[in-house]
């Protein structure tokens, strides 16, 4: 079969004869069918993922077909479009024991601690298999990233009638909008990038405005709240300036969720935070139920999630998805690599 390895950083090649995986006790085997390049693929190719390790085959965000799968309660069977659940948790420390397996003091990501879809065959346990419930093969594979906006929405209890500040208007920060106004919330969305500005705007938020002008942003938030704040303010880049300006944004009382992975250290007068008594949400990967709930969303037509993809790539002509988006002006939101 066919197969992605990032070789080590700023090298990847496409091997065409590795051998096709063998399911063992308690797995399925599935034929991939699409992959999306999350920005942890990118950064492993880059170089800028601490934790990624190499020779590496990328990819946690895709959508297979079943070839074979033991019985299970779940009723699968061969031929089912379904996704997964990429993020493998060791099961027994303080985490896994209190059920949030989600952040496992363990935890290994399909793709950077261990190898993930980028190829034409996997194995996966049965356990980790989400049924797809008639959504298409290129839908599953947008539900992983839409999870990591949903889990964290989920986690700052958004809820309707929220007025809710996306910052970062990125792939995940649209995945955290839609996820938003599923919750019957308001949203409105900062971005130094006019393009994905505009995205937002059509994929249905209030308002937005450019946040390399301080200028621009409050007034956002006075047409927005009526100069109050907002309730929940939704950090999506991982920067130490992005985070300050929830915290400056958000009203008293309000909430901060922060799902950008940061890599900067962040200086700032904490007691901002006992002032205005903020809640503030770390969020990390999602749980087997976000899977779930993202797929009915998507299935009752709440949201689309199609509407973000840039491109599509074939497996074969991976090194050149991935130099696409190493390259990116900002204008390309999903990548796709088809592998069926």
């Amino acid at each position: 079969m066919r197969q992605v390895v990032i070789e080590k950083p700023g090298a990847i090649r496409v091997l065409e004869d590795v051998a096709q995986p063998v399911p063992g006790q308690g797995e399925a085997l599935l034929k991939v069918m699409y992959c999306g390049i999350c920005g942890a693929d990118l950064a492993s190719f880059t170089g800028n993922q601490p934790f990624t390790t190499y020779p590496r085959v990328p990819g946690h965000e895709f959508s297979a077909q079943i070839v074979s799968v033991p019985e299970n309660s779940q009723g699968l069977k061969a031929g089912d479009m379904v996704t997964c659940n990429p993020y493998f948790n060791c099961g027994h420390c303080y985490s896994c024991r209190r059920g949030f397996v989600n952040c496992c003091e363990d935890n290994q990501t399909m793709g950077v601690q261990r190898n993930g879809a980028f190829q034409e065959y996997i194995t996966m346990p049965v356990s980790r298999i989400i049924p797809g419930k008639g959504l298409t093969a290129r839908q599953l594979a947008l539900v992983e990233p839409f999870c990591i906006g949903y889990h964290g929405i989920a986690r700052g209890h958004v809820k309707a009638g929220d007025k809710v500040l996306v910052v970062g208007a990125g792939p995940i920060g649209m995945f955290a909008l839609l996820s938003a106004k599923a919750a019957g919330a308001r949203v409105w969305a900062i971005d130094i990038l006019d393009g994905r500005l505009e995205t937002a705007l059509k994929m249905g938020a209030q308002g937005v405005a450019n946040s390399r002008s301080q200028d621009a942003v409050a007034q956002l938030t006075r047409e927005a709240t009526g100069g109050d704040g907002f309730d929940v303010c939704v950090e999506c880049c991982g920067l130490p300036e992005t985070f300050l300006q929830c915290i400056d944004q958000a009203a008293f009382a309000g909430t901060v969720i922060l799902i950008g992975n940061g890599k900067r250290d962040t200086t700032f007068l904490h007691s901002i935070i006992l002032k205005k008594e903020l809640n503030v949400y770390g969020s990390r990967n999602a749980y087997t139920e976000d899977f779930h709930k993202v797929i009915d969303i998507l299935a009752g037509g709440q949201a689309d999630a199609e509407a973000l993809v840039s491109g599509e790539y074939d497996l074969k002509d991976a090194a050149a998805a991935f130099d696409a988006l190493k390259h990116n002006d900002g204008s390309l939101m999903k990548i796709l690599l088809k592998s069926c």
